[in-house]
């Protein structure tokens, strides 16, 4: 079963960013790691990342057309993008998204995720394991 994973804003370039909140992986490493843990649970992970809200909402109306699951992790869109937010509606596949940090042990304006109320899940504040255990509940999701 083909996955999407699809990540937002500056996860790009994890290297650059606080270690303390984003851990020690880089975005390749971070990528390898999925896709690794993906096949252990027969999951194809195609891992896409981008700056760019119109090349998100293009790859979640591709998961719609195609009926693909998606895991997200929208990033700073987390907290304001609706029209992100409309295009993961649009996905009737399994969605959930995911954070390497806990938002809610954050900054008080990201503590609202506009995506989460159209997600069938969200997984935070594990780091990687955060991608991991998203792809463990998608595979249990799927197998029902």
């Amino acid at each position: 079963m083909k996955v999407l994973v699809l990540n937002g804003p500056n996860l790009g370039r994890l290297d650059l960013r606080d270690s303390n909140v984003y851990g020690d992986m880089n975005f390749a490493a971070l990528s390898a790691y999925i896709i690794e843990e993906g096949k252990k649970l027969d999951l194809e992970c195609d891992v896409r990342q981008s700056d760019s809200e119109v090349e998100i909402i293009g790859w979640l109306h591709e998961a719609a057309d195609q009926k693909l699951p998606v895991i997200i992790n929208p990033a700073a869109f987390t907290h304001y993008s609706y029209a992100i937010r409309d295009a993961a509606d649009m996905v009737k596949s399994i969605l959930i998204e995911v954070h390497l940090s806990n938002p809610l042990s954050r900054e008080e304006f990201r503590h609202t995720s506009v995506i989460s109320g159209v997600a069938d899940g969200t997984i935070g504040g594990f780091g990687p394991d955060s991608y991991r255990l998203a792809l463990i509940a998608l595979r249990k999701m799927l197998s029902k």
